[in-house]
């Protein structure tokens, strides 16, 4: 087994990743530099599937406020947003906005060169900064990646899988064990900061916005090496997935198309929205997923439909350049044309519990972006605050990181001997799984039970259904591929949701049980541990 040593090691190429390495970099002394690991090739990850844009409470925008933020996002929340968190975070939006212009981030603007704002559901006023129509996270992610890549003190690993956190026994992060699935090798990092940047959980669900790369990683490797958890059953559904099979997710027709106009309506073209709540489209996420999922249910059809022919052409096709491309690829103008939507998996509100340093329960190991549960998204993630949550927190982390001394670790202990041995054995030999049929069988599992309803039968039976599934994958340490990797954390995560979706015995923001249909007056944040009453199918 090869062994290295960085500064930093960050788990991800999104663009809390990549924002945190350019962070780091400018600010902090690091006499073994920087590196950035990836799974996929360099940039491929959640962010680059970004449409409608990023939050931004700038100062030129009169007419916007933090105050305002602040209201919206909580109240999208469902009570279980953290006010210093999104306080916080509404604050810093104006200036690592600004920051991602010096980084060569090319906002959308007018003819008077003000930048754009657009407006989406539940926000009460135009805050969403966009970048090419709609392709902001590709946009931000391709400059940052850029200025990477530029950057000599930073260094990158491709087709490479974090597989383990190396952790001593005084729960502290020392490091990571990594997997190149193209040479079969593995490499124990050495590191005093490792910052895990995986993204979500989407490839969990049969329909999903989500790459295939979302699979769950770091809240996986996070769990299994002893850190806390937080609101693990929230995950949010997109109310309008472009509802057309083929590929391994689902096209995302961006919120943003609601919020310039476009109506709900069923294949006569009858909007149904208003039975549903007063603010018919632009109601929170949750509420319009619901609402779209039971018309489907009550008609016996598999979409409902996006009617956008009410929008100026001209102005459609320059604002969804992607999207209008995208539908008529599938024979679609979206201009004269119903527009064929469905719900899907979408965003992880629940992952690994951390401050807005990026802090997790174990010393020396950071979590940022979607992986990480900071308490700004609550219950139901207000529209656009992903982005805007990942560089605020990266820039929080690397700012924090300048009061540790980053020094590589020098002695380890038999826990971290003990565990790097299990890595280091050539000699075992494992027979080849087949992992497709696992991971559709998960897939359906979750989409059927741990969906948009849920009840305690369902989240019962998929319990039972994912240790039936678990005892067909007979893996405890090494694995062949990145995909017995996945498939390894797709299960413990799994798990985990179905488990805290069983125990949360209310329904709030996009945790429904229909058969505990009420919101309980108190908010309470769940959280879980590997070693604190978790029963043994969980670990």
């Amino acid at each position: 087994m090869k062994y290295s040593k960085y500064s930093a090691v960050i788990i991800g190429s999104g663009i809390a990743g990549l924002y945190a390495a350019l962070k780091i970099e400018q600010q902090i002394n690091l006499p073994d530099g920087i590196l950035i690991v990836t799974k996929s090739k360099f940039g491929e990850s959640n962010s680059l599937y970004a449409q409608g844009g990023i939050v931004g409470v700038m100062k030129e925008n009169k007419a916007d406020s933090t105050a305002s933020h602040i209201s919206d996002t909580i109240k999208a929340g469902a009570g279980l947003s953290e006010f210093n968190t999104v306080k916080y975070i509404s604050e810093h939006s104006d200036a690592v906005i600004k920051d991602l212009l010096k980084f060569g981030v090319e906002f959308d603007r007018d003819e008077n060169n003000n930048i754009c704002f657009t407006k989406e559901a539940a926000h009460s006023v135009r805050r969403i900064l966009h970048c090419g129509g709609d392709a902001t996270g590709r946009m931000i992610e391709q400059a940052l990646c850029q200025k990477v890549q530029e950057n000599e003190n930073i260094d990158i690993y491709e087709q490479t899988s974090a597989v383990e956190l190396i952790v001593n026994s005084k729960n502290e992060c020392r490091g990571v064990i990594v997997f190149n699935d193209e040479t079969q090798e593995y490499e124990t990092i050495y590191s005093s900061a490792v910052i895990l940047a995986t993204g979500g959980v989407g490839q969990l669900y049969k329909y999903t916005t989500n790459p295939s790369g979302a699979t769950g990683d770091g809240v996986a490797l996070a769990y299994r090496a002893g850190a806390v958890m937080q609101d693990m059953e929230f995950v949010q559904f997109h109310p309008t997935a472009l509802a057309i099979d083929g590929e391994e997710n689902r096209f995302l027709i961006s919120e943003a198309v609601r919020g310039e106009g476009a109506k709900l309506c069923d294949a006569d073209g009858v909007e149904f929205m208003a039975k549903y709540d007063e603010r018919k489209e632009l109601a929170p996420r949750d509420i319009v997923t619901r609402a779209n999922f039971n018309e489907m249910i009550e008609h016996g059809v598999d979409n409902v439909y996006l009617n956008a022919s009410c929008i100026e052409s001209s102005k459609l096709f320059k604002r969804f350049p992607t999207i209008s491309k995208k539908c008529m690829e599938n024979g679609i103008d979206i201009s004269h044309d119903f527009i064929p939507v469905a719900p899907a998996a979408h965003y992880f509100m629940g992952g690994i519990k951390t401050n807005l340093n990026g802090e997790t329960s174990l010393k020396g190991l950071y979590a940022i972006g979607e992986t990480a549960s900071t308490g700004l998204h609550g219950g139901n993630r207000l529209a656009s605050n992903s982005l805007l949550e990942c560089v605020v927190c990266a820039y929080s982390a690397a700012q924090y990181l300048k009061s540790i001394e980053l020094k590589t670790p020098k002695q380890i202990d038999e826990d971290i001997k003990s565990l790097i041995d299990k890595y280091s054995d050539e000699d075992v030999i494992l027979d080849e799984i087949d992992i497709p049929s696992l991971k559709k069988k998960l897939q359906e599992i979750m989409w059927n039970n741990v969906g948009i309803f849920r009840n305690e039968k369902t989240l019962s039976e998929a319990i039972e259904q994912i240790r039936m599934l678990k005892s067909e994958f007979p893996r405890i340490f090494k694995c062949l591929s990145r995909e017995e990797y996945e498939f390894k954390n797709m299960l413990t995560v799994s798990l985990l949701i179905a488990y805290c979706g069983l125990l949360r015995k209310e329904s709030r923001g996009a945790h429904y049980r229909t058969d505990y249909p009420n919101m309980k007056e108190e908010a309470v944040h769940s959280f879980i541990t590997r070693e604190e009453g978790v029963p043994d199918f969980v670990k």
